[in-house]
């Protein structure tokens, strides 16, 4: 379902921008979670109001603890039939408790959308943030191998519907610490199944929307391994191994200590020998199908630019061998895009 994959990517790197297309809102921490004010009345939904206790609901949330779920169900489902208006008091705390049964049974979607029904129905909830927290946890659950089960088997995988539930809690409550965990998760599932051109970009989307947070180095640091591991070989499109040369010289020049814990001037290093034998292997290709002064120049950019590597040792020895008429060439510049004095691209003028 690489279609669904990467439908979701472009939502998460284009979140803010569909957000800002969406009715104006904005959100307030109150009481420990995000709530939405300042919106207009005919858009708000009808909150449940402060409400005397409710005795069955206690004994459901008392059976929910000592595990006895079919009958916290059973008893739920009872109290709804006697209460079917939304404006009904404590029906939010009926509807969190139906999302804690099934999310124990281990129907994790059924749990996720009764969570969905609160928070629409009942934004101004006090249950709000912590059925949101349970929708994270739906969500992590799958990523981390949770699977649905079919025939009474847990076979059924749910990875790319947890990332749609990241990304809706993303935009359930844009900007929040849950938010910001929900994109991490995301980019982190990317990256730890090797998808790195998605891992890259929402890693890129984390940095733009939260700069100021304290991950930001380590984040800045996956998104350029991510474009690291999408180099595929000297013979193919080298564009992965600049990107991740300039965004870790980036980090370098940010980060002095991250960059001295992870050794990155190493990672550089062998990037930039990557580069010269990728240099050697274009030359070599110009000079076997006769391009003799394409090769000569790949070969003099290279031993100016590598000069220490093995392969300018190599390339002057190739430079004797070709025609007079090849050297004739026009010199390259001193210092190639690919040289270690290079910065990255945003740095050079």
């Amino acid at each position: 379902m690489l279609w669904l994959r990467n439908s979701i990517a472009m939502l998460i790197v284009l979140g803010l921008g569909l957000s800002a297309l969406a009715a104006p809102r904005s959100w307030e921490l109150k009481g420990g979670r995000w709530i939405q004010v300042g919106t207009d009345d005919a858009t708000t939904q009808l909150a449940t109001t402060q409400a005397s206790p409710d005795l069955t609901l206690d004994q459901a949330e008392d059976l929910v603890a000592r595990r006895e779920l079919d009958t916290a169900r059973n008893l739920l489902l009872e109290w709804f039939k006697g209460h079917p208006a939304k404006e009904t008091p404590n029906r939010d705390r009926a509807v969190y408790l139906l999302a804690q049964v099934y999310y124990d049974i281990g129907d994790r979607v059924r749990s996720f959308y009764h969570c969905d029904e609160l928070m629409q129905t009942y934004p101004e909830s006090a249950l709000f943030y912590k059925a949101l927290e349970l929708q994270y946890r739906i969500a992590d659950a799958y990523l981390r191998g949770f699977k649905n089960r079919f025939l009474g088997l847990p076979i059924l995988g749910m990875e790319d519907e947890a990332i749609e539930m990241l990304f809706r809690i993303q935009q359930r409550s844009p900007g929040s610490p849950i938010a910001e965990r929900a994109l991490l998760r995301t980019a982190d599932y990317y990256y730890a199944t090797t998808e790195f051109d998605l891992a890259g970009d929402a890693y890129a989307a984390y940095v733009k929307s939260y700069p100021r947070s304290p991950l930001v180095p380590k984040v800045r640091l996956r998104q350029a391994f991510s474009s690291l591991a999408r180099f595929k070989g000297l013979r193919f499109d080298a564009t992965p191994l600049i990107d991740a040369r300039a965004q870790l010289v980036d980090v370098i020049n940010s980060y002095p200590s991250l960059a001295e814990e992870e050794n990155l001037q190493a990672v550089v290093g062998r990037i930039d020998a990557s580069f010269a034998q990728k240099v050697y292997t274009t030359a070599r290709f110009y000079q076997r199908t006769g391009s003799y002064k394409a090769a000569a120049y790949q070969y003099r950019f290279l031993m100016k630019t590598y000069p220490n590597t093995p392969e300018a040792e190599s390339a002057a020895r190739q430079l004797a061998l070709l025609p007079a008429s090849a050297l004739q060439t026009p010199e390259p510049p001193a210092v190639g895009t690919y040289s270690p004095a290079t910065k990255p691209a945003a740095e050079e003028k």
